[in-house]
């Protein structure tokens, strides 16, 4: 996945994935979730490639002001209209490229990017880090969930996305974000139907459990 794809496509019901992308999964993922119950989220929330809006409309509901963007226009307007359905006027949603980020300069206390790094252009990653970095407030929290290295042994058949080892992950993020952490996590996916024979452990779900990094980093107060 050295360019952007088509994110309209992937989110087609008739698109690339033949249903639902593998990351749509009817909530937050786990490791996010997780962070949910700490109390890790504040202040006003950037959901950077919100996809359906998952964790955007769990944060909503708890009370939190949440801006969902995504390059999906699709994806968009599904997110809005569940927002709409569950009358969560805090959650706010808009298809945009979250790389040239410029009307939310120093507006979030929290950025979360569930599964959207990886599927970034390497090219593009140092625009869209410095985005998030001029989008958030001073002492802002940023968490990314990304792909490790590990999570795609063989080819699935599908675009591979741009998966980084501990130490590419750490190198990148630090030269716009002080990083705080950097552990092993899971992001949970369905298998599509173009995936290989390589199976991984399957959560109470049935979704595969792909290896993955949880990056916490912050700005400067």
């Amino acid at each position: 996945m050295t360019e952007l794809m088509d994110w309209d496509d992937a989110y087609h019901q008739d698109g690339i994935f033949a249903g639902q992308p593998p990351w749509g999964i009817g909530r937050p993922q786990p490791q996010i979730a997780d962070l949910v119950r700490q109390g890790s989220f504040r202040g006003d929330v950037l959901d950077a490639g919100c996809g359906y809006g998952d964790t955007s409309l769990v944060l909503a509901a708890l009370g939190l002001t949440v801006v969902g963007i995504d390059r999906s226009a699709i994806a968009i307007a599904i997110a809005a209209e569940e927002g709409r359905r569950r009358r969560l006027r805090s959650a706010t949603f808009q298809s945009a490229d979250v790389t040239t980020l410029t009307e939310y300069d120093g507006r979030f206390s929290t950025i979360v990017d569930s599964a959207l790094f990886h599927a970034l252009p390497v090219t593009r990653r140092d625009d869209y880090l410095d985005s998030m970095r001029r989008a958030a407030a001073p002492g802002a929290s940023l968490y990314i969930l990304t792909f490790s290295q590990d999570a795609f042994p063989e080819d699935p058949g599908y675009p591979i996305p741009n998966v980084l080892t501990r130490y590419e992950l750490a190198e990148t993020v630090s030269r716009h974000w002080t990083i705080d952490d950097i552990r092993p996590a899971f992001i949970h996916a369905h298998a599509p139907q173009a995936r290989s024979g390589y199976k991984f452990d399957l959560d109470v779900d049935g979704r595969e459990k792909l290896p993955a990094f949880l990056l916490t980093a912050h700005t400067p107060r």
